[in-house]
């Protein structure tokens, strides 16, 4: 990825809640690019939600993520939740 942005990290995240966000940020960048295996970003996407389980937080990091990127998490969730495609792709 060449773009630069800034994630919003939480002071409490432990290294590994960081690299979980990352992994969750690279997947959903990926779905707009090339797309990304569903079950792989299933599993990214569960691991986010344990990081950040308010509904509340995650539309706060997302509504910053798309303004630097242009890339919306709850589009691609959406799309996750209602197609059965193995890969997804917007």
């Amino acid at each position: 990825m060449s773009e630069n942005y800034t994630l919003p990290i939480d002071g409490n995240w432990t290294t590994e809640d960081i690299v979980i966000v990352s992994n969750f940020v690279d997947a959903i960048l990926s779905v707009y690019e090339n797309g990304v295996s569903r079950d792989e970003l299933v599993q990214h996407y569960n691991k986010y939600r344990v990081v950040m389980p308010a509904k509340s937080e995650q539309k706060r990091f997302d509504k910053d993520f798309e303004r630097q990127t242009g890339h919306s998490i709850y589009r691609v969730t959406k799309l996750l939740q209602t197609s059965t495609e193995k890969r997804v792709r917007l």
